[in-house]
Formats: structure tokens, C-alpha cells, sequence
């Protein structure tokens, strides 16, 4: 018992370097994309920066708006980091300690799970500005939830298999089977992560950072942490359902997370945001009807089999 929870708390600790140094590279990615230099002066080429950074938002002072709920307050950014990392124990190697058969249908509780974080957050700020923020970002999580879940679906009934280990074990790369369908995938984890050009849940004009708004400090790093701890998972889901490295390589599953999650960035970059009408337009109009007919083809295929 003492050893799984060992390696639970370690597994969480890797998560939260890797996010550290994940919105490090993601500053400097943002740089080079607008022709600057990015984060260079704390450290070797800017390399203690995140570790300065989580620092300075941990020592500030903690901010309790006026009339908001305490406990509720509290209780949000905890929440998202607690399903964040419980996401992550999902992760496929040869060194788990334990083997989930029905990961895929746990992934889906999880993630499902996600929206009360955000609603919360919104909700206990007491103001109006968080409030709409996270009815935005929960429309629009749950509405690419829906796509985005019936695309794995459509993954792993191909792979005849709700492991993740066992998708990784197949070794079936999908993404040259049906490209458009995995760009949609793409797309649609973009959306459910609330990343540009999909951040709705901000807006300059109208909600300033929306429902994190009135956040700081430790809890703001916590909420922080929990989005960039959702971006890693959702790329190194891509790479396992769409792409299935060998679990006996995990150097090339790395690589394949990392290439993911950098794309991420460059569409941070290189596109503006988008128009919320447009958004749940496409999630409803174009995204779910394509996501409904790959689904029913591999049923088909599967009853004819």
C-alpha cells in the first residue's frame, strides 16, 4: 500500500514539473512565433524561470473577494488539479502498478467531472464577470465533450480494446486510416481545454479572464496548474489512441506527446480567437454529425466482421 501511494505522489510531482517547464516552452514558442527573445535572464537561457515563477504566485497574498463563498471558493481550484492528476493515472507504462481494463469509460468520468471545477469557481467568486465566464466555458466544454468522446469511441472500438495499455500494445496507427477524423479530434481537445483560439472562457472586451478572474496566488497557480495538466493528458492521449507509440518504447511516446502539445502552442499563435456563435455551431453542426457517422462505420464494420 505504502508503495502505490509512493508512486501516486510521484507521479503527480513529475506532473507538476513537466507543467512548469511545459508553460516555459510555451513562452518561448510564443516568442519566436512574434520574433523575440521569450523568458532569457533568470538561470541558463531562461531554465529556472517556471521555478521562479510558482514561487512568486505561492508567497502572494491570498485574496477572499467580498460576499464570496469561502469554502466553495477554496474547494474549486483543488477540485480541477485533484482531477487533473487523477487523469494522469491513466498514463500506460511497463513500471504501473496497476492495470485499468475499462480506462476509457474512466476517462470519461473523469473529464466529465471537469465542469464542476470551472462552475464552481465561477459561482463562488460572487461576480458577475467569473459568473459568465464559466457558463461560457462549461457550455462549450460539455457541448466538444460530446464529440471528442465519441471520436475515442470510434478509436477504440477500432483497436477492439477500452485499455490504454492495450491501445498502446496494438500498435494500429489510426491517424493514417482517417487524417480528417483526427483533426477534428485535435480541434475539439483544443476546445474542451478551453486553449486559443477557442478561450472563451476569457475575453478582453467583456470578461477580462473570466472565471479565474478573481483568483491569485496559490489558487490561481492551482487552477493554473490543472489546465496545463489537462493539455499534457489530452496530447499524450492523442499520441496513445491516434498514433499508438510502443509501450515498450516510451522515448518515442515522449516525443509524440511533446510534438502534440507543441502544436497546441502554435495555434496559440498563429490564430485569433473565434467567434463563440461559430464555435457552438461547428461543435453541433459539423463536428458531432462526423463524429456520429465514424462511430456508426466502425459498428458496421464491426457487425459485419
Amino acid at each position: 500500500m505504502l508503495q502505490y501511494l509512493f508512486i501516486s505522489i510521484l507521479t503527480c510531482l513529475c506532473v507538476i514539473l513537466a507543467v512548469a517547464y511545459f508553460t516555459m516552452l510555451e513562452r518561448k514558442v510564443l516568442s519566436y512565433c512574434q520574433n523575440r527573445k521569450g523568458p532569457n535572464k533568470v538561470g541558463f537561457a531562461g531554465i529556472g524561470q517556471p521555478l521562479v515563477d510558482a514561487f512568486k504566485l505561492f508567497v502572494k497574498e491570498k485574496v477572499m473577494p467580498y460576499g464570496s463563498n469561502y469554502y466553495m471558493f477554496v474547494f474549486a481550484p483543488l477540485l480541477s488539479l485533484l482531477l487533473a492528476f487523477a487523469l494522469w493515472h491513466l498514463y500506460p507504462s511497463v513500471y504501473t502498478y496497476k492495470y485499468v481494463s475499462w480506462g476509457v469509460l474512466l476517462f470519461f468520468c473523469v473529464t466529465a467531472l471537469n465542469v464542476y471545477g470551472t462552475m464552481l469557481a465561477g459561482w463562488a467568486s460572487n461576480s458577475k464577470y467569473a459568473f459568465l465566464g464559466a457558463l461560457r466555458a462549461a457550455a462549450q466544454t460539455i457541448s466538444y465533450e460530446v464529440s471528442m468522446l465519441l471520436l475515442l469511441l470510434f478509436a477504440a472500438f477500432l483497436l477492439v480494446t477500452c485499455s490504454w495499455d492495450e491501445a498502446v500494445a496494438n500498435g494500429f496507427p489510426i491517424v493514417l486510416l482517417m487524417v480528417p477524423l483526427c483533426l477534428i479530434w485535435f480541434t475539439s481537445t483544443v476546445a474542451e481545454t478551453n486553449r486559443a483560439p477557442f478561450d472563451f472562457a476569457e475575453g478582453e472586451s467583456e470578461l477580462v479572464s473570466g472565471f479565474n478572474v478573481e483568483f491569485s496566488g496559490g489558487l490561481f497557480a492551482m487552477i493554473f496548474l490543472a489546465e496545463y495538466a489537462s493539455i499534457m493528458f489530452m496530447s499524450m492521449a492523442t499520441s496513445v489512441w491516434f498514433f499508438s507509440s510502443s509501450i515498450m518504447n516510451p522515448i518515442s511516446l515522449t516525443l509524440e506527446t511533446l510534438v502534440v502539445a507543441i502544436m497546441f502552442l502554435m495555434v496559440r499563435g498563429a490564430y485569433p480567437r473565434y467567434r463563440y456563435d461559430l464555435l457552438m455551431m461547428l461543435c453541433w453542426k459539423s463536428f458531432l454529425p462526423f463524429s456520429l457517422c465514424g462511430l456508426f462505420l466502425v459498428l458496421l464494420m464491426g457487425f459485419h466482421f
